[in-house]
Formats: structure tokens, sequence, C-alpha cells
């Protein structure tokens, strides 16, 4: 699967929010950079991560950082990620962020994402900094050792590289259509 590589620039995108309104990075005013993540409503992985990704935005976005989410397997065809789903699933857990529809897969793909979940940390230059997983536990937030996408954001704060700046993303494949 080809996609951005770190360092490069990526793209804007426009994607429907859940709110039925139309989303792009342009919209976040004052940011230092973007967490962009891709995960889905099914798989465990992603379920895994999901208080982990509110607890990361209601940190960072006042920082600079929001947590913006895309469901690379946004499907109609499919009940458990149909945009429907997408909005239950939200609002159920009180999404602080926006969760975006990939039903084309096209910002998938560009980027490259592979997993659910799978980050991709931007810089405000949308210059990617890192890609990977988000922690080193998926199974139990309490045993995390590390908390990769942290400790990239506070190297981008110090004026570092992070380090590391690429791990393995852990979770479901995306459903490629």
């Amino acid at each position: 699967m080809s996609g951005y590589k770190l360092g490069d620039t990526a793209t804007d995108f426009k994607l429907k929010n859940v709110d039925n309104k139309p989303f792009s990075l342009a919209n976040i005013k004052g940011a230092k950079g973007y967490i962009v993540v891709f995960t889905c409503n099914e798989c465990p992985f992603a379920k895994m991560y999901e208080d982990r990704l509110i607890a990361l935005h209601k940190k960072y976005a006042p920082q600079g950082y929001s947590v913006i989410t895309i469901n690379p397997n946004a499907n109609e065809d499919n009940e458990g990620e149909n945009f429907k789903s997408m909005q239950k699933r939200a609002k159920e857990k009180k999404f602080p962020y926006v969760y975006l529809a990939d039903e084309d897969q096209k910002v998938s793909s560009k980027f490259g994402a592979i997993r659910t979940p799978h980050v991709f940390l931007l810089d405000r230059d949308l210059k990617v900094q890192y890609i990977g997983t988000i922690d080193d536990n998926a199974k139990s937030a309490k045993e995390v050792k590390i908390k990769y996408v942290e400790k990239a954001i506070e190297s981008l704060e110090n004026g570092k590289k992070p380090d590391p700046s690429f791990t393995k993303a852990i979770g479901c494949p995306v459903k490629r259509k």
C-alpha cells in the first residue's frame, strides 16, 4: 500500500462529519498540528482506543493538536459502519472530535492507512511527522508504558523530530472496496 511517508506534505481534504457538515483541516483555526486517526465502529482494537482518543483530544486540542478521526470503512451497505451507525457511535461515546466518513476511501488511500486505528501526526504545515500506533498496549490503557503520539507531540513542541517517528499500527485491516 502506498501513501504518505514521513516528511511528506499531506493535502487537505473535505469529508462529511457526523453532524452532517463538511469538514477540512482548514476548519481548525490556530492549529499547531493534527492527530489524524483512521478508525471505525466495529474493530475491537478501534473500540479499545476510543477512550484514549477522547483523552488525547481533551489534553492536546487546547494546545493546538486536535484529534481528527476518519472512518475508512464507512459504507452505506455495511450496517455497522454506515453513516447512521457512525452518528450513533459518536453520540453514545460523546466524541469531542470530528468523526468523518471516507466513503470513497480516497483520503485513507492517499494517507496509506492500512489498519484501524492508524495514526498520522501532521505538523502545522501538514508535514507527516509520525505514523503508527497510539501507544504500546492496545489491550490495556493501564499497562501502557510508551505513549507514542504524546511523545511525538512533545518532540514537536520542543522543536525536535519525533523519535520514534514510525511504529507498526496495530488493529483490524481497513476493508478496501
